[in-house]
């Protein structure tokens, strides 16, 4: 029987990614100054465990990390505070918002690693493409699901307005999209990649029979 989410050595693995994980989102060390922008790193290992873990450990990093952007919305993020504030049916959406793209953007990344490795992972090249590619997916949908998410369930509410100037989706979605999130993709892509693959090639999760 194959080696599943729930075998010791995933197990291992997935929490070793949710403490480093924890650790991005609570303290400063998930966040790399780089002028006058901050890079987070909180998507790192999230993709990092859909590629060692396939989907559903990526999907579980993916929903934590979405959990602990909700709770920002109690106190650190204004915007999202401000957003809370306004009633129990907008706290639930903005649940939705944080949560649900940032599990798929951890389950999804698993698939895309399975079906680049299966396509590209005859040599080692072709292997390190795959795991690059596949950080850089879940970096970008990340990005893309989140501020989808955004566009649709608060582009016409007035605190969107007033935080954004307009609430006209494309001005929002450009505003969101800037080079941060280009950058965050970048890193992502690099130490992602690297690491992963470090990790696949030295310290494989044994299948049992």
């Amino acid at each position: 029987m194959k080696n599943s989410i729930f075998s010791t050595g995933k197990m291992v693995r997935l929490a070793v990614l949710v403490a480093i994980l924890i650790v991005f989102c609570f303290t400063p060390l998930g966040r790399i100054p780089l002028g006058p922008v901050f890079i987070t790193l909180n998507m790192l290992p999230v993709v990092i465990g859909a590629i060692v873990l396939g989907p559903a450990g990526g999907a579980i990093l993916g929903t934590i990390f979405g959990l602990w952007s909700f709770s920002t919305c109690f106190g650190t993020d204004p915007f999202g505070t401000a957003l809370v504030n306004q009633g129990f049916g907008t706290a639930l959406l903005v649940a939705v918002m944080c949560i649900v793209p940032r599990f798929f953007a951890g389950w999804l990344p698993g698939f895309i690693y399975k079906a680049l490795n299966a396509r590209l992972g005859a040599n080692e090249g072709g292997k390190i493409a795959a795991v690059a590619l596949t950080s850089l997916s879940g970096s970008l949908l990340n990005t893309v699901l989140f501020v989808g998410a955004l566009v649709l369930l608060f582009a016409k509410n007035p605190l969107t307005a007033e935080a954004f100037g307009t609430t006209n989706a494309w001005p929002i979605i450009t505003a969101l999209i800037t080079s941060n999130a280009l950058l965050e993709a970048v890193v992502c892509t690099v130490i992602g990649g690297a690491v992963a693959r470090a990790l696949i090639h030295f310290l494989p999760v044994k299948r049992r029979a």
